[in-house]
């Protein structure tokens, strides 16, 4: 094994092992009936299939596993893509039916992988295609050129935290030379909360709840998620990936009423300082008998609304991180980069939740159509 690999394998196994540990001496803590609650989740055992129209692990499961890993790789310049996508899809359905060899007897549980492909990948199939534009720069950044774009992206989510660095190993071992590896970060979602019929959100480091707003309804989808064209990329949608640290020592000594205004959405139940329910649209024209915004001007839910931006809804599948700082894994799916860089450009020099964060890691991915037996992961671009 090249000493290179020997670190990377050591390094994955304590990341996974320090998150499972984590989790365990959490459900240390928890009730009987919270406990038991937790086991028999059945988004814990439950398989999702990998192949179909669309690739899991982005809509699918619901609610989202709490555990991830994304791995961002560059390839080699000679290196064939469509032979190198097929093999990674085959490995995929292997590894989520648990009959794959490199697992060494972990059952896969709910485990799904998704595969994206950079700029500079979509660049060679098309021009013209979604995803073939790289993301600008953006205030409050502090990214390295090692962790600013890439041709590749692997997401590896499940409920079993041992499971991920696993199936990472393998699909690695599965690309061998031919990609190398950029960055990578790992990350986890809180306890799921209600927010409505079928939907639940978890809350972020800041304390408030996560994920409330975006395409959740299967005409949203169709709108706003998934691409409709051209026909190489139907069915797939663009991702972008922010890596961010969060000043929680300094966002702490806020107030509540503070924090909330931040936000523009209570703490404790994620409702918008306007009032009504956690999924009412914000009233921004609701004030106080003395003429204020309930909603403060730089609050988040206004800055970031897309009726204000103009753009549709983005996905937001965010996990929360500790390493290298506290932080986000800030993920969002939508099938306009616009939808996020028209509404980053828009929070970027006034929105107050800004200034408690820097970016240290940023890119974007084409996610890939979905893949069966008879069409490969990657065909429809990389013939």
């Amino acid at each position: 094994m090249r000493r290179a690999d020997q670190y990377l394998s050591r390094r994955v196994f304590l990341g996974a092992t320090s998150t499972a540990v984590a989790t365990g001496l959490t459900a240390g803590c928890e009730s009987g009936s919270a406990q038991s609650s937790r086991l028999d989740a059945p988004a814990s055992t439950t398989p999702v299939s990998p192949t179909g129209r669309y690739q899991a692990g982005i809509t699918l499961p619901q609610p989202a596993q709490p555990n991830l890993l994304a791995v961002v790789a560059d390839l080699g310049d000679a290196v064939p893509v469509g032979p190198l996508l097929a093999e990674l899809g085959q490995t995929i359905c292997t590894l989520t039916a648990g009959t794959d060899a490199r697992l060494l007897g972990l059952p896969p549980g709910d485990l799904t992988v998704t595969i994206g492909v950079g700029p500079r990948l979509v660049r060679m199939a098309g021009t013209s295609l979604p995803g073939a534009a790289d993301l600008p720069q953006f205030s409050r950044e502090q990214i390295s050129s090692q962790a600013r774009g890439g041709d590749l992206l692997i997401q590896i989510c499940a409920s079993d935290a041992l499971v991920i660095p696993v199936v990472a190993a393998a699909l690695l071992d599965q690309a061998g030379d031919r990609i190398h590896e950029r960055w990578r970060q790992s990350g986890r979602r809180g306890a799921n909360i209600p927010v409505d019929q079928d939907l639940t959100a978890p809350r972020n480091l800041l304390g408030f709840i996560d994920g409330i707003v975006g395409p959740h309804t299967t005409a949203e989808q169709q709108r706003d998620l998934w691409l409709a064209w051209p026909a190489p990329v139907a069915d797939g949608t663009i991702a972008v990936l922010r890596r961010m640290e969060l000043d929680l020592p300094r966002f702490a000594t806020l107030s509540v009423a503070d924090q909330e205004a931040v936000f523009g959405r209570r703490r404790a139940t994620g409702t918008p300082l306007s009032g009504d329910t956690i999924t009412s649209d914000p009233d921004l024209g609701a004030k106080t008998p003395d003429g204020r915004y309930l909603i403060p001007a730089h609050a988040h839910v206004r800055k970031a609304n897309a009726n204000v931006v103009g753009v549709g809804l983005m996905l937001r599948r965010s996990y929360s991180t500790d390493e290298p700082a506290p932080g986000l894994l800030f993920m969002s799916f939508q099938n306009d980069i616009r939808t996020f860089t028209n509404t980053l450009t828009h929070m970027d020099n006034s929105d107050a939740l800004l200034q408690f964060t820097i970016t240290t890691a940023s890119a974007t991915f084409l996610i890939l159509p979905g893949f069966d037996q008879q069409r490969p992961l990657g065909a429809t671009m990389f013939h």
